[in-house]
């Protein structure tokens, strides 16, 4: 993804933020973001990986215990091809350059998205990614790469229909849980915010199952531009919001009493 790497990351959590534990990130505008400046496309995505390297900073810090970012989605393989393999360019200069700062820091790589069809190049960095921090236990850093959500529902659904074909499951017993628990986020919280920036107001086939009762924020600046001030912002915002799950929000029975 870029050159250099996440610096002077440890800081102690910063609690009173009442960060959510799991933000999810639709980093939207690179291209934009460049060409208003008269640059070529891929310094938009390079400059959009050092926005990246502040928020994970910015994650740590603020406690937050899972940022997922939509860095690689099923549909941007129809790219240009050029622009496609830039991407895939950072996605190594990211990995060789940043991971022993990750490994230091104690963040923990997940990678989500489907793997069978990708370069055996590619899908070594990313196996390379999880198992050298495999065992932190700081932040779980969740890069969703070729991933689709509706591909990723399909995927759960043919696995349990194999499941009832083979013998080992009842129709009747196939529910929400049995669904999740065959998604790539199996053994992670949903997101409780998403944000993307940019000023698009959609989700792009990202987390469409996952996003059920997320809170989502939508962002004016482009991506490059996102900084922490930003992100602390989207913290603020995320904890004035009345979050009800289908529910009615709690009654005051003292505000009531004294009417």
């Amino acid at each position: 993804m870029g050159d250099g790497g996440i610096l002077e990351l440890g800081a102690p959590a910063l609690a009173p933020r009442s960060a959510p534990r799991h933000v999810a990130l639709i980093m939207d505008g690179n291209g934009r973001w460049a060409a208003a400046r008269g640059l070529p496309r891929f310094e938009g995505h390079r400059r959009g990986v050092d926005a990246l390297r502040k928020t994970v900073r910015a994650a740590i810090e603020l406690g937050v215990d899972y940022l997922t970012v939509y860095s690689f989605s099923v549909e941007n393989w129809s790219r240009p091809p050029e622009e496609v393999q830039s991407l895939l360019a950072l996605l190594h200069r990211f990995i060789r350059n940043d991971l022993a700062e990750l490994q230091g820091n104690n963040v923990r790589v997940k990678v989500i998205g489907a793997r069978e069809d990708l370069a055996a190049e590619i899908a070594a960095l990313l196996r390379e990614a999880e198992q050298t921090t495999a065992a932190n236990t700081g932040l779980t850093l969740v890069v969703a790469f070729n991933y689709g959500a509706r591909q990723e529902i399909a995927a759960a659904a043919r696995a349990l229909a194999e499941e009832v074909a083979a013998g080992r499951l009842r129709p009747q017993d196939i529910d929400a849980e049995a669904i999740a628990r065959r998604l790539d986020t199996a053994d992670m919280p949903d997101p409780d915010l998403i944000i993307r920036t940019s000023g698009e107001q959609r989700l792009s086939n990202f987390m469409l199952w996952q996003a059920a009762y997320a809170e989502l924020l939508f962002v004016p600046v482009h991506w490059p531009d996102f900084s922490r001030a930003d992100f602390e912002a989207a913290i603020d915002e995320y904890a004035q919001r009345d979050r009800r799950f289908g529910g009615l929000a709690p009654v005051d029975c003292r505000a009531k009493t004294a009417s």
